[in-house]
């Protein structure tokens, strides 16, 4: 059974009722000095700084394509972000790698510092690892004796098969059986050549306006960097547009992966 509540005979009801406890004020925070306002944030961008380096160090970072040496695969004006973990990143200053979660392998988009310009990045295809023996005769490069079909490759230049004095680095890889003394390479005809131990070989999908291995030859494994992940932005520096990378923004491209 519920009870009920009497009334007090002796309030009468023209008193108001009031609260026999009443709620003790909270009190304000202190505001913060301005001193500790700019500690605190101070502490909140060195955090972010430093997940910042960590990152950008260790696992991924942002490059741009400044050339058309990788055209149609990578256009100029693509922003790529680099997985740099997967063939093991370097602790900068130290020359040790972490540990790499693959070896580069034939085929793969590789960011790289090339032996004649240790201030740049390039991105080629790696096509020799150690032991392949390569050459290419009109345009078509032959790995271990086999031409390759690569439908990604374009030419350009059909007519002028050019010779460069640098590429004769290329006598210091030179297969056995091949004569020193008469060897002159060019732009479309080369090799064989065998890449050695700790050596890689790159050359650019554009393989008519590429400066790859066939001019400056291998580069060393500690040189590769990264590869890359898909196209984060992208657009045509080379239109007419005012603001081209508001105005020609290539959005087909955008979060394409890379092959």
């Amino acid at each position: 059974m519920e009870s009920v509540v009497q009334p007090d005979p002796r309030r009468s009801s023209s008193e108001p009722v009031t609260e026999e406890y009443q709620a003790k004020p909270t009190a304000s925070p202190a505001p913060l000095s301005a001193a500790r306002w700019t500690w605190e944030w101070a502490k909140s961008i060195l955090v972010a700084f430093s997940l910042f380096i960590l990152i950008r160090t260790f696992l991924v970072e942002a490059f741009r394509i400044p050339t058309g040496s990788m055209e149609n695969t990578l256009l100029v004006g693509d922003f790529l972000l680099v997985n740099k973990a997967v063939y093991g990143a370097e602790i900068p200053g130290t020359g040790v790698r972490l540990p790499a979660f693959e070896q580069p392998r034939r085929g793969d988009i590789v960011v790289f510092v090339p032996p004649h310009e240790p201030d740049k990045n390039y991105v080629k295809r790696l096509v020799g690892l150690p032991g392949d023996e390569l050459e290419m005769r009109h345009k078509v490069l032959i790995r271990n004796g086999k031409p390759l079909f690569e439908p990604y490759v374009i030419f350009t230049d059909q007519n002028n098969d050019l010779y460069v004095p640098s590429m004769m680095c290329q006598v210091n890889y030179l297969a056995s059986g091949v004569d020193r003394t008469s060897y002159k390479p060019s732009r479309d005809n080369w090799g064989p050549l065998v890449v050695p131990p700790g050596k890689y070989f790159f050359l650019g999908d554009n393989r008519d306006d590429s400066e790859d291995s066939r001019y400056w030859c291998m580069a060393d494994r500690g040189a590769i960097r990264g590869e890359p992940l898909f196209i984060y932005y992208s657009f045509d520096p080379g239109t007419v547009q005012p603001v081209p990378w508001l105005l020609d923004v290539r959005w087909q491209r955008i979060g394409s992966t890379i092959h």
